[in-house]
């Protein structure tokens, strides 16, 4: 690094720290600090999911993936790929809930107790999360800087950095710097390929020193079949609905379709960028073999890239764009974790009869002080691939019980806990056996997943079939919200939202068991034609996602 590094990496710091304390001039409420208000444009839903969905850890561990075993290893990071079409029919759910947090939703459909139990697991679920991304921009700007900055000097400075404004501006801060970041984050995936490919003569130059097999979208020398990948697709769509930030993800825009988009389509922006990881990764494959270096840890491409590519300024400007790929995440899940103490356990337990200003200091004073425990989280993080897939894979065993809340009607607290418990016992049985080390993270295997998944599902079924139901009209009127469009302007003559089915806004997945009845057919494309047109969608631009990265692979 130079002097023309730091004075972009500076400039980045002071304008996007002006631009975001300048945005949350507006808060002066907590919903306004924790949701915005509901008034967000479908554009910026769509920077804020891939701002808030992409951190620093994933090019990390992507290329370094790629380098060590070939592109079919994008998978891990396209575990979510084969699902992305079902976020747009999910969306509406957390908007529909009327709630600020997840575990609000998890406690009205199963009592105070799951919901206490949830809160617990978000709040880890940030740490461990906050932690992750931390380390991962640690590690890229370290080599990056040619050692001169140890890792947990970059943690310490990244974390000042965003809570600077996201403690004043809350969600409404986080989101509109998003949305500017996710152009740096987009910069970053791309930029080092074309001074990759001059310097080891294209793509012929790659092949000359590469195995063939490194080439192929799915092989089994990568560690990735098509088992592998649908474990990892049931990891994302079920993790994917108790992951503790959806509420603002698909929630704060000003409609319910603005949610749907941003969420769905902000993720698909993610998908093609993963491509540039991990064509990233094979570039610095051959680059290492034709300079004859040898990298200790595969994690390490990255970063070695960026200190073997990059000119002055270009230095500075992938700095910023790696803390960016943080700082969107981390702000917004500092938000979350905020919102998940003072809504769960502040305003319940602690000060019930709290005023809207109370609720706004402690959301940013409780979010300030459970992020310095991800600082401290992220300073044991080792591996960043199989920390990453451990965070997801907590939250797939708390989505068993989240989803099939959704799913199934009958599902009831008895069954939910223990498909929490069973799928937890079961995953760290199988991966004891198979090391014969007690771990927190162990390496992410698909066997022990999807055996655990599977105990998960059947104890949610099994024991909320022998045990009592829930409260019938509590049920009742937790579904009769789901049927409810929630952007609605007007109100029937019950003071009601109207029936969504009356817009073509009715939900497929809603009560599955619902389409044995004859009742769910009548109407089918009227009812549903929302959900219908946007997963065609959906699945026409993961189809052509997929084209575009094999027909790379077959550049010549």
């Amino acid at each position: 690094m130079n002097l023309i590094d730091y004075i972009v990496l500076f400039g980045y710091f002071v304008l996007i720290t002006v631009f975001g304390i300048w945005i949350s001039r507006r808060i002066r409420s907590s919903d306004g600090y924790f949701r915005g208000e509901r008034k967000f444009k479908w554009w910026i839903m769509v920077g804020q999911a891939f701002g808030v969905g992409t951190h620093a850890e994933m090019p990390v561990a992507q290329t370094g993936a790629t380098f060590g075993h070939g592109f079919a290893t994008i998978w891990y990071q396209w575990k979510n790929m084969l699902i992305t079409p079902f976020y747009w029919l999910i969306a509406p759910y957390y908007r529909r809930s009327e709630r600020t947090t997840v575990g609000e939703i998890v406690e009205d459909r199963y009592g105070r107790t799951m919901g206490i139990i949830y809160s617990v697991f978000a709040i880890m679920f940030f740490i461990f999360s906050m932690g992750v991304m931390l380390q991962g921009a640690a590690k890229v700007i370290s080599v990056a800087s040619g050692n001169l900055i140890s890792p947990g000097m970059v943690v310490f400075f990244m974390t000042i950095a965003f809570l600077l404004y996201s403690f004043i501006g809350g969600i409404v801060a986080a989101a509109y710097t998003d949305f500017v970041q996710s152009f740096l984050i987009i910069l970053l995936s791309v930029m080092l390929i074309p001074l990759g490919l001059k310097e080891i003569s294209g793509f012929s130059g790659m092949r000359e020193v590469l195995p063939e097999h490194f080439f192929d979208l799915i092989n089994v020398d990568s560690g990735i079949n098509a088992f592998t990948i649908a474990m990892l697709a049931l990891n994302g769509i079920v993790g994917i609905t108790a992951q503790p930030h959806m509420v603002t993800m698909c929630a704060t825009g000003d409609t319910e379709r603005a949610g749907r988009i941003g969420q769905t389509f902000g993720s698909l922006v993610k998908r093609l960028i993963t491509i540039g990881w991990a064509l990233t990764g094979l570039v610095v494959a051959a680059l290492v073999v034709k300079k004859n270096v040898t990298l200790p840890d595969q994690e390490m491409a990255f970063g070695y890239a960026c200190h073997e590519l990059l000119f002055p300024g270009l230095v500075g400007l992938m700095l910023a764009a790696i803390v960016s790929a943080n700082m969107s995440s981390c702000s917004n899940f500092m938000t979350n974790i905020g919102a998940l103490f003072t809504q769960n356990f502040y305003k319940k337990y602690l000060n019930p009869d709290a005023t809207d200003i109370q609720l706004l200091w402690m959301g940013r004073f409780s979010g300030l002080g459970l992020s310095i425990l991800a600082v401290l989280f992220a300073l044991s993080v080792k591996n960043v691939l199989h920390a990453f897939l451990f965070t997801e894979t907590l939250a797939a065993f708390m989505g068993i019980m989240f989803l099939g809340g959704f799913l199934w009607k009958r599902a009831n607290r008895y069954g939910a806990i223990s498909a929490v418990i069973s799928s937890f016992t079961i995953y760290y049985i199988l991966n004891y056996i198979n090391t014969g080390q007690i771990m927190l993270v162990y390496r992410w295997e698909p066997a022990p997943f999807g055996l655990a998944m599977l105990t998960g599902f059947f104890f949610l079924w099994l024991i909320s079939i022998i045990t009592k139901p829930e409260e019938k009209e509590k049920i009742e009127e937790f579904f009769d919200n789901m049927r409810r469009k929630s952007d609605a302007q007007y109100t029937e003559n019950d003071g009601k939202k109207p029936l969504s089915e009356k817009t073509g806004d009715d939900l497929l997945l809603l009560d599955l068991p619902g389409w044995l009845t004859k009742e769910r057919w009548r109407g089918f494309f009227r009812r549903y034609r929302e959900d219908l047109a946007g997963f065609f969608l959906s699945w026409l631009v993961v189809g052509l996602l997929i084209f575009i990265a094999w027909a790379i692979m077959q550049i010549n």
